[in-house]
């Protein structure tokens, strides 16, 4: 299916719900960092889709026959992506992982839409995508290659990585065979919400409900900040090209950088700076190629 071009006015649209969906995305994860807990964190997380998603399903229509296996398969790989960044939390710290995480998708999904969907890139959206990518990679290394010690934690960012290019394809491909944005999404979450809560509880038995009333407000926020920014991104996927929204969203990258130097007292430094400058010429251009 050939990719949606909008107009000057309809991508300027785009580009400012991704941005908003970015600075939300950081907001959420440093909330589930910030929780001693990251199994509790994403339990919490969980719960506020799940409880979200059953009111939206019966407010929303119901997607077409043809997004259901897209569904299905969106839901299985978020489950997939959060038992990953829940490793990489654990391992890691959320200066590095988090920009590993998200940093690696943006040229997995222009490479994705490009060989798979057969969904053409124009030359300018080319460029703006690889010079994001490359102030991602910039602010992921600012704090020098990971060493040996690091591996474990880096293979689960990684790995967080692949399966947010893979839903990110998926759901861009799906939300259009459903002809509803907020169908589509809250049944993904629907499907998605109770698994990872299942598995925390089967883990953790009745102890798990002591152990998560202490945060409950916390992990519950940081669930519904998750779920509408992803949702600003599925809507911006159903009107933009996919590459263009993946680099555009993990633009949250610049917002943890500095949630990490504000909240964790992580260092910012002149690289870290240099990669976010770069980060915002990427968005420059894909501006200026939609203006």
């Amino acid at each position: 299916m050939p990719g949606v071009v909008p107009s000057s006015e309809g991508a300027r649209t785009v580009t400012a719900v991704v941005l908003a969906a970015a600075m939300l995305h950081a907001v959420w994860n440093a909330l589930a960092h910030g929780m001693k807990d990251k199994l509790v964190a994403f339990t919490l997380i969980n719960l506020a889709y799940t409880g979200c998603a059953a009111v939206m399903v019966c407010l929303t229509p119901v997607p077409n026959a043809a997004a259901w296996p897209f569904i299905a398969a969106s839901a299985v790989l978020q489950v997939g992506y959060q038992v990953l960044l829940l490793r990489s939390y654990q391992l890691g710290d959320f200066g590095q992982m988090y920009p590993v995480a998200r940093g690696a998708s943006p040229l997995l999904v222009a490479v994705l839409s490009v060989t798979v969907l057969d969904r053409s890139l124009p030359p300018e959206d080319v460029v703006g995508v690889v010079v994001i990518s490359c102030g991602l990679a910039g602010l992921a290394l600012a704090d020098g290659i990971p060493g040996r010690a690091q591996l474990p934690a880096l293979a689960a960012a990684l790995g967080t990585g692949a399966m947010i290019a893979l839903y990110t394809v998926v759901d861009g491909t799906g939300v259009r065979q459903s002809e509803t944005v907020a169908g589509y999404i809250a049944r993904m979450f629907l499907c998605q919400g109770p698994i990872l809560p299942l598995i925390a509880w089967m883990r953790r038995g009745r102890s798990l409900i002591d152990q998560v009333r202490p945060v409950y407000g916390r992990g519950l926020a940081g669930g519904v900040l998750s779920l509408l920014a992803y949702g600003l991104v599925v809507w911006a996927q159903s009107r933009g090209d996919l590459a263009t929204v993946a680099a555009l969203r993990e633009t949250s990258i610049v917002v943890a950088a500095l949630i990490g130097t504000l909240i964790f007292r992580e260092r910012f430094g002149v690289l870290r700076v240099t990669a976010a400058v770069t980060v915002l010429a990427g968005i420059a251009v894909l501006e200026l190629a939609h203006g």
